[in-house]
């Protein structure tokens, strides 16, 4: 029950740089368990250098003392590596209602990383064109590059593959 009760509280916390996405949406925690009445939650960073790990630790922690959980440890786990595939189909559906396209390719295509127009055809997140092209590969987070939509004229972000 209380394991229950501890992902019900992760499921409410937001990611910091696309709000819209929770971290359980995003897919980064990887395991709940107690050492006495102390939770610890592991999760698994969405690459080694993301600037929100730290943020997702402070808020995990947060969250666990705000209801009644102390001494909560978050520690991190690197093996197996987070891949855009751990996003959950909700999580998903969340970045395209927000103007984020989702990644659309098998992290197991590493092709997909080089943006090879063959491989990655981004399909826009307004008007569901596949009728797009890469502008930039860095977005306003390095999780992201920015397209553009060729028919409905808009620029959008998409979600990297990894």
């Amino acid at each position: 029950m209380k394991e229950t009760r501890i992902w019900e509280i992760l499921a409410e916390i937001p990611d910091p740089e696309i709000p819209v996405l929770t971290i359980l949406d995003l897919g980064i925690v990887r395991k709940v368990a107690f050492e006495g009445e102390a939770p610890i939650i592991t999760i698994t960073p969405t690459y080694s250098g993301c600037p929100a790990m730290q943020r997702f630790e402070s808020d995990i922690k947060e969250a666990m003392t705000k209801n009644g959980y102390e001494g909560t440890e978050v520690p991190m786990v690197y093996d197996p590596a987070w891949t855009t595939d751990w996003i959950t189909e909700e999580g998903r559906r969340k970045l395209k209602e927000y103007g984020i396209a989702p990644p659309e390719e098998s992290s197991a295509d590493k092709k997909a990383l080089f943006y090879e127009d063959d491989i990655v055809n981004v399909t826009c997140p307004r008007c569901n064109s596949k009728n797009t092209k890469l502008e930039s590969q860095f977005g306003s987070t390095a999780c992201k590059a920015l397209y553009k939509c060729n028919d409905c004229l808009e620029p959008f972000e998409y979600f990297k593959c990894l």
